[in-house]
């Protein structure tokens, strides 16, 4: 079996193409190495992924019409993960063509890739910002998600639309998966946890928004692959219990598609989680409060019920272990 990863070099992609090529697939991975955050990152992953002889790496962007349609006409995967995405939520203020290329034009080559080969499965990034305005905790697939408060929300929850649409035209089954805040070694540099470890080591404060008063789902790199490769492993079919009165939107009657929450299930607040850092690092933070900034919500809380009874999914990391790993990690690499 060939599984194509798009973002290979990004976090979760590099993860997830790792994880695959440990269990023996052949994998095909694909990036543009943008400049959103340090490449040198990037490169680095990626050259892990080289030292293996089944996996074959191609610097495209999926943004590029022509090329990404030649691209799988030429390698045929058997499963797509499609992973490659202009992410974060702040960047979409003073970006918003960025999220337009990377996140919609992007996705509609890739549904036209796996319309081209009739991929066996498409399991693509979703968010769990698509949540948005929705108050109801913990979020749950079957709540709705028609009121996104960030431009990445809002790309992201159209690629859950076009994903249905593709499924049901020309029957390939797609599952969207909405993940909460991954963290873990060789994570985002602009993510909290990356960031608030280089400030303190630096001796700088850290930005803490809307006065700490912030929680998050917190969830190790490793469940979340795990999640996915069974996902993966698991194609969407219709659910025959569907029914239009009701509409599920966790699901679908008419199209082989559905959608799954992929978190801890354990929402942390925010000044817990700076404090379990500290811990890690053995250094006070210096704490720089912040008014909440645009398009963030206050906290997010992960229902993974339906994950668990699909694919028996179930969280394993504990976030002090976790947060330990990352440090150690960032240590080494950098060398502080």
């Amino acid at each position: 079996m060939t599984v194509l990863v798009t973002g290979a070099a990004g976090f979760i992609g590099f993860h997830t193409a790792r994880r695959l090529l440990a269990d023996g697939e052949t994998v095909v991975g694909i990036d543009n190495f943008n400049a959103y955050y340090d490449t040198e990152l990037k490169e680095s992953r990626w050259s892990i992924l080289a030292e293996s002889d089944r996996f074959q790496g191609e610097r495209l962007n999926i943004a590029d019409r022509a090329e990404l349609e030649a691209f799988f006409n030429n390698i045929k995967p058997t499963r797509v993960v499609h992973l490659a995405a202009q992410a974060g939520v702040r960047h979409g203020v003073d970006h918003p063509h960025e999220y337009a290329d990377a996140n919609l034009v992007g996705m509609l080559n890739v549904l036209e890739g796996c319309r081209q080969c009739q991929v066996e499965h498409l399991v693509y990034a979703s968010t769990s910002s698509v949540y948005g305005a929705n108050q109801a905790m913990p979020f749950s697939e079957h709540h709705g998600a028609a009121h996104p408060v960030s431009l990445y929300a809002a790309t992201k929850r159209a690629n859950e639309a076009m994903a249905h649409a593709y499924a049901h035209l020309y029957g390939f089954p797609a599952t969207g998966l909405r993940f909460f805040t991954v963290y873990g070694p060789w994570g985002r540099p602009d993510m909290a946890l990356f960031m608030f470890t280089k400030a303190i080591l630096a001796g700088e404060p850290i930005p803490v928004f809307n006065d700490g008063k912030l929680a998050r789902d917190f969830t190790f790199i490793d469940d979340i692959v795990e999640g996915l490769v069974r996902v993966l492993a698991t194609p969407a079919t219709k659910n025959e219990a569907w029914a239009y009165s009701q509409a599920d939107p966790a699901s679908s009657g008419v199209a082989p598609h559905r959608l799954f929450n992929i978190g801890c299930g354990n929402p942390v607040k925010l000044m817990d989680f700076i404090a379990m850092l500290e811990d890690a690092l053995g250094k006070k933070a210096i704490i720089d409060f912040q008014p909440m900034q645009p398009g963030d919500v206050e906290q997010t809380w992960c229902d993974v019920t339906e994950l668990e009874k699909a694919v028996g999914y179930r969280p394993a990391v504990d976030l002090k272990e976790g947060v330990a790993a990352f440090v150690d990690w960032y240590r080494d690499f950098y060398k502080t």
